[in-house]
């Protein structure tokens, strides 16, 4: 179909989209009223409205009551995770979450939720390699940019490895669990050699977009990493939710 076959509220969207996209129109910006638009692309505001609309449930889009619609903001963090930076980074006490969004001039901040014992699900037993049901320890976190929600994370642990540690406290730990897992008088006393991540992208449950302030017609990354220790254990299942709008994703990938 041909932009000229499309219906005028689509040929409006499309013609606003741009303008977002190629930076004309910036995040924040107050785009001109209703009046002002029907006026602009000589339709009517049902049209326009179908417009907004449209772009809203993209998640291009925000009103504020009283105040009118704007391009909604977009404040990106990009997660680089390589293995030079993961060592240089453990050696600090910070994690990486933190380090990168410091280093990006954010503020960051990391809540814990909760510490329990569950049940293990099944697609976190395969990758501890224990039995669905089994007793697992799970933090459940909360990560946060300059006051804005940008992640929620639940850590998997077996109670067999960390019954007792640091791991079931309410508290964070010092340069993250990592930290505790190489540390030479930890439970494991061994270096995480591979993490192995697993991405799908998908639109988030009610829940997670209410946590998330995630807008309608914004998918969701879950990222699933299981670390790897020197014996080839896996010792960590994280399960992380992430809002696509917020992040940027870097996969160095070398090629031997």
């Amino acid at each position: 179909m041909s932009a000229t076959d499309l219906p005028p509220y689509r040929r409006i969207a499309d013609d606003l989209r741009g303008l977002i996209l190629s930076g004309s129109l910036s995040p924040g910006d107050k785009l001109q009223s209703e009046n002002e638009l029907k006026d602009h692309y000589s339709t009517t505001r049902v049209t326009v409205r179908k417009a907004l609309a449209l772009l809203k449930s993209d998640g291009l889009l925000i009103s504020e009551q009283g105040r009118g619609v704007f391009v909604r903001p977009r404040p990106n963090i990009q997660m680089l995770t390589t293995g030079a930076k993961f060592r240089e980074r453990r050696q600090t006490g910070v994690s990486n979450f933190n380090a990168e969004a410091a280093a990006q001039g954010l503020r960051p901040e990391q809540r814990i939720l909760s510490v329990e014992r569950i049940p293990a699900p099944s697609e976190v037993a395969s990758r501890l390699e224990i039995a669905e049901g089994d007793p697992v320890i799970v933090r459940r976190r909360a990560f946060f940019v300059n006051d804005q929600p940008m992640q929620l994370v639940d850590g998997y642990y077996t109670v067999e490895l960390f019954s007792g540690t640091a791991i079931e406290e309410l508290r964070r730990i010092r340069g993250g669990v990592s930290r505790l897992i190489e540390d030479p008088e930890g439970p494991i006393k061994q270096r995480i050699i591979q993490f192995v991540e697993d991405l799908e992208i998908r639109m988030p449950d009610p829940g997670e977009a209410e946590a998330l302030a995630i807008p309608p017609g914004v998918p969701l990354a879950r990222v699933l990493r299981s670390a790897c220790v020197a014996d080839g254990q896996v010792v960590e299942v994280l399960d992380s939710r992430i809002p696509c709008d917020r992040h940027v994703f870097r996969y160095v990938i070398d090629v031997p």
